[in-house]
């Protein structure tokens, strides 16, 4: 796992994070960019691994939505 380097675009956060401001001029620095899109990723590779060890305790061999739905309150307390 260690061996991927996917990410998220900068366009792509860029357009999240201005779906949700209120006025239409906010900018948002290139290094914001980056900094979200990060903690994107890092969000999403630890709902990934807390997905599977949550499949994993219950003798499944995949891991489905249901398992994520079980992991994610705690996910989003601890970010």
């Amino acid at each position: 796992m260690e061996g991927t380097s996917a990410c998220f675009r900068k366009e792509l956060v860029s357009k999240l994070l201005h779906l949700h401001f209120e006025d239409d001029k906010t900018k948002v620095s290139g290094d914001a960019l980056l900094l979200v899109a990060e903690l994107l990723k890092v969000f999403v590779v630890e709902a990934t691994v807390r997905s599977i060890r949550q499949a994993q305790a219950e003798d499944l061999p995949c891991v489905d939505v249901e398992q994520l739905e079980k992991v994610l309150p705690q996910l989003l307390l601890d970010f």
